[in-house]
C-alpha cells in the first residue's frame, strides 16, 4: 500500500471558548510506505533542514564544562610537567664545571639540588596557600601576605641587627630561629583569628583590614630602625630581608618539609569542602557545611604554610598571586582538586625558568626575586584595571 497525497493538507482546528479562537495549520509531510520494503525514513525538504537548529555544545555538570575543557587541562598540565623537568635538569647540570659523572659534578649537582628542593616547597607553600585564603575571602587580588606576615619576618630581622649588630644577625641563624620565626608568624594568626573571628559578630574583613594596620605598622617600626643602621648593617639586612632561596638552608629541611606536608595534605583533602565554601556562607550553610569552623582551618593552614615560606626563604609577595592568577586561567575550572596542582606546577616553573634564565642566560643572580615581583605587580595592575573596580 503507497500513500502519496498529491498536495500539502492544510488542517485547521479550531476551538471556541470563552470567546477566543485558536487556529493551527499545519503542513502534513510527504511520508511513503511501500509493501516490500521496510519503514524508510522522512524525507526533509531543504527549508525544514535551514530552520533546524544547531545542536548545542555538549555541557558537562562534573569538574569540567565539556569534554575539550578536561582534554585542555591535562594537556597543559603535561605541558608544565615537561618544562618543570627540563628546567630542573638544566639547574642541576647547566654549566657544570666538571666533567660530567665524576665525584666533582655529582658534588655540585648536589649542592644545586638543595636550591632546586627549596623551589618546590616555596612553590607548593605559595600556591596552595594563595588559592585557599583567595576562596575563603571570596577576593582574587589578595594573598596571605595582607596579614602582615612579611613585615613581621622584617621587624624580626631589623630588631635582631639594630639590638645586638651583624653578630647577633649571624648567630640568629640555624633550626632554632627558623622554628621562632615560623612560631612568631603563627601565633600572629592565631590572634586575629581568636580575636576577630570568634563571637557573635566575627567578621573576616574587619580581620583583614586589622592584619594590613598591623602589617604597616610593623613595617613603619622597620624603617626607623634601619634609619639608624650603619650602611654595612644596613647592606646586610637588606640581603636578608630580599627573597632568594639563598636565604634557606638545607638544616630547615626537617621542620620545613613536615610542616608544608601537612599542611597542604589537609588543604588538599578539604578540596570539596573549599569548592562549598566558594559558594558563599549562605549557601555553605544550607548544604550541610559549617562555613565558620571550615574558614578558620583554612586560614591556620594557608598561614602555616606561607609563614614557612616567608623564614625559608624571605617575602615573596606577589609570586603568590602571580601563581594563583596564570593557575585560574589555565585550569578554566573551580575544583581545588584541579586548581592545586596546577598552581603547584605554574609555581614551580615560575621560580625554576625565572633563576635558570636569569642565572645561565643573562648571569644576575641577585635579581630573580625583583623580576618576579616586577612581573607579579604588573599583573595585579593588569587584572585591577580589566575589572575596573577592587
Amino acid at each position: 500500500m503507497t500513500f502519496t497525497p498529491n498536495r500539502p493538507r492544510t488542517v485547521r482546528l479550531t476551538i471556541d471558548e470563552d470567546a477566543y479562537a485558536l487556529v493551527a495549520d499545519e503542513t502534513v509531510p510527504e511520508v511513503q510506505f511501500s509493501p516490500t520494503e521496510s519503514l524508510q525514513e522522512p524525507t526533509t525538504s531543504p527549508q525544514v533542514a535551514a530552520a533546524t537548529p544547531a545542536p548545542a555544545k555538549e555541557r558537562r555538570s562534573g569538574s569540567f564544562h565539556t569534554r575539550g575543557s578536561r582534554r585542555r587541562y591535562w594537556i597543559i598540565l603535561s605541558v608544565l610537567l615537561a618544562l618543570a623537568v627540563l628546567f630542573s635538569a638544566g639547574l642541576l647540570a647547566y654549566g657544570n664545571p666538571m666533567e660530567f659523572g665524576t665525584d666533582g659534578f655529582w658534588l655540585i649537582a648536589e649542592r644545586r639540588a638543595n636550591s632546586v628542593f627549596v623551589m618546590l616547597l616555596v612553590a607548593v607553600a605559595q600556591a596552595m596557600s594563595t588559592v585557599a585564603f583567595q576562596t575563603v575571602t571570596h577576593n582574587r587580588i589578595i594573598t596571605p601576605s595582607i596579614m602582615g606576615f612579611e613585615a613581621l619576618y622584617r621587624a624580626v630581622q631589623t630588631t635582631t641587627v639594630y639590638l645586638f649588630g651583624l653578630g647577633g644577625l649571624i648567630a640568629f641563624s640555624g633550626i632554632g630561629a627558623f622554628g621562632l620565626q615560623t612560631a612568631v608568624m603563627v601565633g600572629l594568626s592565631l590572634a586575629l583569628f581568636g580575636w576577630l573571628l570568634s563571637g557573635k559578630y566575627a567578621n573576616l574583613q574587619i580581620m583583614l583590614l586589622v592584619g594590613i594596620i598591623i602589617g604597616g605598622g610593623l613595617s613603619s617600626v622597620s624603617s626607623f630602625m634601619q634609619r639608624l643602621l650603619t650602611p654595612s648593617e644596613f647592606d646586610v639586612l637588606a640581603a636578608r630581608t630580599f627573597g632568594s632561596v639563598n636565604n634557606a638552608d638545607p638544616s630547615y629541611f626537617p621542620l620545613a618539609v613536615p610542616i608544608v606536608l601537612v599542611a597542604g595534605g589537609l588543604l588538599w583533602l578539604r578540596s570539596r569542602e573549599l569548592n562549598t565554601i566558594a559558594l558563599g556562607r549562605e549557601a555553605c550553610t544550607n548544604l550541610g557545611v559549617n562555613h565558620k569552623r571550615n574558614v578558620v582551618i583554612v586560614l591556620i593552614l594557608a598561614s602555616s604554610l606561607i609563614a614557612v615560606s616567608t623564614a625559608l626563604v624571605g617575602p615573596m609577595t606577589f609570586l603568590g598571586f602571580l601563581v594563583a592568577t596564570l593557575a585560574y586561567q589555565l585550569a578554566d575550572t573551580y575544583d581545588h582538586r584541579y586548581v592545586f596542582p596546577m598552581a603547584i606546577l605554574v609555581g614551580y616553573v615560575v621560580l625554576t625558568g625565572a633563576y635558570f634564565v636569569m642565572n645561565h642566560v643573562f648571569y644576575a643572580q641577585g635579581v630573580v626575586s625583583i623580576v618576579i615581583e616586577l612581573v607579579g605587580g604588573s599583573v595585579f595592575l593588569f587584572v585591577i584595571l580589566r575589572k575596573g573596580r577592587l
